[in-house]
């Protein structure tokens, strides 16, 4: 059992279970969750997968962040982080007020560097010194957009807003994430960008993902499909559909449609052996290396482990690859390696995580909940293990 007995995601599940007045048979019942996993979920001796924990946080009828624990609140207070998320959520909020009277924006060219560097750090997973910024960097593209009678500043708005989607959501915040998400639609729209606006739909389908909506996950993808209709014919447009493509196919995965997951990714395959790598578009990471490291994904999440671990051990990624990616594919692996049984290579995984993306790491629940799974597995692991699981929180 995880020595903070009553901060894991079982005694969650546990604590919210005996709310609803609901016996673990019937808890099972209702999620489709086997008896004997949801009972050794409870205990700690087994470590929930997203879709087990997707499954019963609607079978309880709560959001998901409510069983895995986020935001990490006292993890955020320690690294200064808790205090950057209100400016964030002050500048969201004042969107549709006009231009800011105190407010001198710099030239265009300027604010779009500023945001190119921001949209850079988050790859690179410099998410404090990115929140510490953003909220300012909204201020003024909010109130160029507002002066300009011109569209390039409602899509730089955008895709500042896109910037404040990517940090909320490493940091925890589904709520302001989807506000961002809103605000992003709000400011394409008026940039008239059919490539925007298909994004948002792309990473409108993650946050379902994360929330165990497939259904309406996979139905944000169609509508994703059908407004990069509306963009040019080219390569960003190419991209663009080549990240929605991944976005299905790691949802398909979750629902345990395999055929459809592997048709989406084999549309992704076809369309990056076109495109070639293209970190920089939209900073979508994709390429073939990114559908790759998908396949990975798309396996663990369809709980073919092994074949995850066969597949990543042949995955090449680019030295220069964004950090981000990286790290998340680090953990991926290492779920996957424990539930195979590979507990010393999946905390090796785990440590190639923190060293590439310290920050990320800290706040993903994957990382927690491997770790809490290959502490459960009670087997012999290096002294580093638990500074690890100190320095989670856990």
């Amino acid at each position: 059992m995880p020595p903070h007995f009553d901060e894991y995601t079982g005694a969650r599940v546990a604590r919210v279970r005996k709310v609803r007045r609901l016996t673990q048979r019937e808890l099972a019942d209702l999620s489709h969750v086997s008896y004997s996993t949801l009972t050794k979920v409870e205990q700690g001796a087994l470590p929930a997968s997203p879709s087990v924990v997707g499954a019963l946080a609607r079978a309880l009828s709560v959001p998901v962040t409510e069983l895995t624990g986020q935001p990490y609140l006292d993890e955020l207070r320690q690294d200064q982080l808790d205090g950057l998320i209100q400016p964030i959520r002050e500048a969201l909020n004042v969107y549709d007020l006009g231009p800011d009277p105190d407010v001198i924006p710099r030239p265009p060219e300027e604010l779009a560097a500023h945001a190119d560097r921001l949209c850079a750090l988050v790859r690179a997973t410099d998410i404090k010194r990115v929140a510490a910024e953003l909220p300012g960097l909204i201020g003024e593209v909010t109130t160029a957009a507002h002066l300009s009678p011109g569209e390039q500043e409602w899509r730089l708005l955008a895709g500042v807003y896109r910037t404040a989607y990517d940090v909320t959501t490493k940091l925890g915040y589904p709520d302001l994430c989807t506000v961002a998400l809103d605000r992003m639609d709000w400011a394409a729209q008026r940039g008239s960008d059919a490539i925007l606006g298909g994004m948002r739909q792309y990473l409108r389908a993650l946050a379902y993902l994360r929330a165990s909506d497939y259904r309406t996950g996979k139905r944000l993808v169609r509508l994703g499909m059908a407004t990069l209709e509306q963009a040019d014919p080219g390569r960003v447009r190419d991209v663009v559909t080549g990240q929605l493509h991944l976005g299905a196919a790691v949802l398909a995965g979750r629902d345990k449609d395999e055929e459809t997951a592997s048709g989406h990714l084999d549309k992704a395959q076809r369309i990056a052996e076109r495109t070639g790598p293209a970190e920089k578009v939209h900073w979508l990471s994709f390429g073939p290396a990114n559908v790759g490291v998908h396949r990975v994904s798309v396996l663990t999440e369809l709980d073919q482990h092994a074949e995850a671990v066969r597949t990543a051990q042949t995955t090449v990624m680019p030295d220069d690859w964004p950090a981000s990616r990286r790290a998340h594919h680090y953990a991926e692996v290492a779920q996957a390696q424990m539930w195979t049984g590979r507990t010393e290579a999946a905390f090796k995984n785990l440590q190639l995580a923190r060293k590439v993306a310290p920050q990320q790491t800290r706040y993903h629940p994957t990382v927690r909940e491997t770790y809490a799974g290959l502490e459960s597995a009670k087997r012999r692991m290096p002294e580093t293990f638990g500074n690890f699981g100190a320095w989670l929180g856990m």
